[in-house]
């Protein structure tokens, strides 16, 4: 199959990102043409001159559009690319030089519609940034899913990283109006439509992330307040996977309460779970500063998504609220 390629970037206020992204596409190691679309949604800080450095280098197109979140954007995108297979990327990401020969190898001998990538942590990351990048990666946390783990049933890309056919776009429309959860959502209803999906591991990114601890609490707790409404819209998806983070969360209050009533073997369950924690990151990270900081972002992690899980459960599911009115500030119109 001839395949053209098209990578689809949203970026909203963030040029320096851009120009980091773009610069590591001019540095590809391989000859497969491929054309860049940017979409800017709506920003105060335009990208539009970074995008126009490079037009001697890259075949790339810039637009401009007025603010309806990253999900539309990435349709408006493929909507104005020339391409039969979309690449999509979110702002923050840098590519390392083998990405499109990895993508397209893959494709050419197992093709697939939809297909996702991991996310690594460059060595110039910050500190903070390669701890929330180990608690979002590691099998002890997420179970490895977003890092690149391949023992998945059916593996749900997410949107800073993968691949779209124009046909499978053109089927489903594309993403929707909630973020997060755009990305799991369209994955769901192309199951639905019969379009398969897979890991492609070697396809990875150095997804950036600048964020702070307080960023970070928010976008986790974002996410475990979109699983119940994705949920709802697709029951079949269930999975009880979903409730470990708010069993944790209960399990830390469980293990403090025993702790004053004088047993102490659940405390020391969990001092051993961190324990390992610790001990991973540090040795994959050489470091034991960002050791101790990944346990600050894995309680960051479980506790906002945790009780952001909750709580979207017992409006949607108890309560019987509509996701739209229950969580409004997870739409864009």
């Amino acid at each position: 199959m001839q395949i053209s390629y098209s990578f689809i970037v949203p970026v909203y206020n963030r040029p320096d990102e851009i120009d980091e992204l773009l610069f590591s596409l001019t540095q590809f190691s391989s000859t497969i043409p491929f054309e860049v679309v940017i979409v800017e949604d709506g920003s105060n800080l335009s990208s539009e001159a970074i995008c126009k450095k490079y037009n001697k280098d890259l075949n790339i197109s810039y637009y401009f559009k007025s603010n309806s979140g990253p999900g539309d954007s990435r349709n408006y995108g493929m909507r104005k690319a020339k391409g039969n297979y979309f690449l999509i990327l979110d702002s923050d990401c840098i590519l390392p030089p083998e990405y499109l020969t990895e993508v397209d190898k893959s494709l050419q001998a197992n093709y697939v519609d939809c297909f996702g990538g991991p996310d690594n942590a460059h060595e110039s990351f910050t500190n903070l940034q390669k701890a929330i990048n180990y608690v979002m990666t590691s099998f002890f946390t997420t179970g490895g899913i977003r890092g690149g783990k391949k023992s998945v049933d059916k593996f749900q890309p997410r949107s800073f990283n993968m691949g779209l056919s124009r046909k499978a776009f053109e089927a489903t429309k594309g993403f929707g109006k909630i973020h997060p959860g755009e990305d799991p959502d369209v994955t769901i209803r192309l199951w639905k439509a019969g379009f398969e999906t897979k890991l492609i591991p070697t396809a990875y990114v150095y997804h950036k992330r600048r964020i702070s601890w307080s960023k970070f609490h928010t976008q986790v707790q974002k996410f475990g307040k979109c699983r119940p409404i994705l949920n709802y819209w697709h029951p079949e998806t269930k999975k009880i996977t979903y409730w470990f983070p708010t069993l944790f969360v209960i399990g830390v209050l469980q293990s403090i309460i025993f702790w004053v009533l004088g047993v102490k073997i659940f405390l020391y369950l969990l001092l051993a779970y961190l324990g390992l924690i610790f001990i991973d990151s540090s040795l994959k990270n050489k470091s034991l500063l960002i050791g101790f900081q990944s346990i600050i972002a894995l309680f960051i992690q479980f506790f906002g998504y945790g009780l952001g899980f909750l709580e979207s459960t017992i409006k949607i599911n108890w309560l019987k609220q509509k996701p739209q009115e229950a969580f409004p500030f997870l739409f864009f119109k």
